[in-house]
């Protein structure tokens, strides 16, 4: 879709994903996963007393099905340690958007932003548009599947540009419940103070696209390089890049 073809739409908000939307899925399977993954024994064995790590570890745990991480250990005769490293293992494999994982790897990540060791990647046209939007009296939020200390992070050290922060003026994740599900999307419109209808939610998941539809949001399809191929028959606007949306607030 070239801009010319793209509609004027009209909302108070804008609800963004991060993979696949603002940054390329390739920079987070190919570098922030497999930094969490080569990060996780030592980042246990060094924090697991931290208050925030244990706290994350026993939500891996709860959201395993178990009670806790020492009723798990007793019941499998392993190491609390050595369980979590499992757990969050699977996980990954398996692309789970588990909270306590999700929470787990914001810490691990935290370090490596800190220490300069990581540097996020967002596509050309996203920083600019967003400041456009800002100036044109739009709210701009962010949905992600990662923790909302995980998305900080991220939009605090955009590479090139650092700290982007007080562009975004709130943030959800999966403590909200999943982008799967419609009534996620109207937690999120209530906590918003908006109606449904004045937000528009941008993402590359149709799964996402359709349970912020069923909700009454507007839903706008990402398609970037390296996205999943979206079904041709998905009723939603479709941009290459965010200067094709032309969003106002009336």
């Amino acid at each position: 879709m070239s801009q010319s073809d793209s509609p004027h739409l009209i909302a108070r908000g804008i609800l963004l994903d991060i993979e696949g939307t603002t940054s390329s899925i390739s920079f987070v399977h190919d570098v922030m996963f497999p930094f969490v993954r080569e990060r996780l024994v030592e980042f246990l064995a060094t924090n697991f007393p931290r208050s925030d790590v244990s706290d994350a570890c026993e939500q891996i745990a709860r959201d395993a099905g178990k009670s806790s991480l020492v009723e798990w250990s007793k019941a499998t005769g392993k190491l609390v340690q050595q369980l979590v490293i499992g757990e969050v293992r699977r996980l990954m494999d398996g692309d789970v958007k588990a909270t306590g994982l999700k929470a787990l790897q914001g810490l691990i990540w935290a370090d490596g932003f800190h220490e300069g060791k990581l540097r996020a990647h967002v596509y050309p046209d996203v920083i600019e548009q967003i400041k456009r939007w800002r100036q044109s009296g739009l709210d701009v939020r962010i949905y992600s599947s990662g923790s909302i200390a995980a998305q900080k992070l991220f939009f605090g050290h955009i590479d090139g540009l650092g700290n982007c922060l007080d562009l975004f003026t709130g943030n959800y994740d999966t403590t909200i419940g999943s982008k799967r599900e419609a009534t996620s999307y109207q937690r999120v419109a209530a906590d918003w103070g908006l109606q449904p209808d004045e937000i528009i939610f941008v993402s590359d998941v149709a799964g996402e696209l359709m349970a912020a539809t069923e909700a009454g949001l507007q839903a706008v399809a990402s398609v970037r390089p390296g996205n999943a191929p979206l079904d041709p028959e998905l009723p939603h606007v479709r941009v290459t890049s965010f200067d094709q949306l032309k969003i106002s607030a009336n």
